[in-house]
């Protein structure tokens, strides 16, 4: 199957998804009990009464490299939307290789499931994968650390819960589907999300799975459908004693729609 017939069918089943999600509001008055660093965040990103964030649609720009091991880094374009109410989301990127030679990475979250392919010249496969408890876990790491760039999916649910760590840090917990993931979340003096932290996430290295600390930097914040979003991001991997960096990007474009 190409790698855009296998986007279009991922792109509706969360269209279905989404159509069934319900429509919900901020409610300011239901975070009392949160840690005191993501009540601030929230109510300084956020509006009281605002509905939540039904779809958001996100344009990247950046680069990568495929491991900490690996000096060679890559150009990459992106589009993501993202479904906040559902907890799913689709990440497209065009990675340059040289010239018109360019990689196609899809990583994707849908229906509780991990996906993800890579196609030399959007048409020949090279590598995919799907469901699987790494993957999966994966998957939902991402979508947890990423909610800043749709941060009404940060506010406390069934789903999602807060716990304290101290004056700057809040613990996050993420269960779906079965699958539970947490991440350290860090405050800056700001009140803003400035850095998220795992100290066990799944990572593919040389076909096989390992846990390893992974750590992710936001910053350049910028105000957006009456939201503030972080514009920038750098995010790596724990290795040999070290933060590496593998991949940094920013937002230059995003697009919401709310339920209403």
């Amino acid at each position: 199957m190409s790698i855009q017939r296998f986007k279009s069918e991922l792109v509706a089943t969360l269209s279905q998804e989404v159509r069934l999600a319900p429509a919900a509001r901020v409610d300011f008055g239901a975070l009392v009990e949160l840690p005191a660093p993501v009540i601030r965040y929230l109510r300084q990103v956020l509006k009281d009464g605002q509905p939540l964030i039904r779809l958001a649609r996100v344009k990247q720009t950046g680069k990568l490299r495929t491991g900490s091991g690996t000096a060679r880094w890559l150009r990459f374009e992106a589009d993501q939307v993202v479904a906040p109410l559902t907890v799913g989301f689709i990440w497209d990127a065009r990675v340059t290789i040289v010239g018109p030679l360019h990689l196609r990475v899809l990583d994707a979250y849908v229906g509780g499931r991990g996906f993800g392919r890579v196609s030399l010249l959007s048409a020949f496969t090279l590598a995919g994968d799907s469901g699987g408890k790494e993957l999966n876990s994966g998957a939902l790491h991402r979508y947890l650390a990423e909610a800043v760039w749709y941060p009404t999916a940060l506010l406390p649910s069934a789903s999602l819960c807060w716990s304290p760590i101290d004056g700057n840090k809040a613990l996050a917990t993420l269960s779906q589907a079965g699958q539970t993931v947490a991440l350290e979340f860090w405050f800056n003096e700001a009140g803003q999300v400035s850095g998220v932290y795992s100290a066990s996430r799944w990572q593919k290295i040389a076909g096989e799975y390992r846990q390893t600390p992974w750590e992710c930097h936001v910053s350049n914040y910028r105000q957006k459908d009456g939201m503030w979003i972080p514009a920038s991001a750098e995010v790596g991997w724990h290795a040999e004693g070290q933060w590496q960096k593998v991949w940094t990007g920013d937002v230059v474009d995003s697009s919401y729609d709310f339920a209403r």
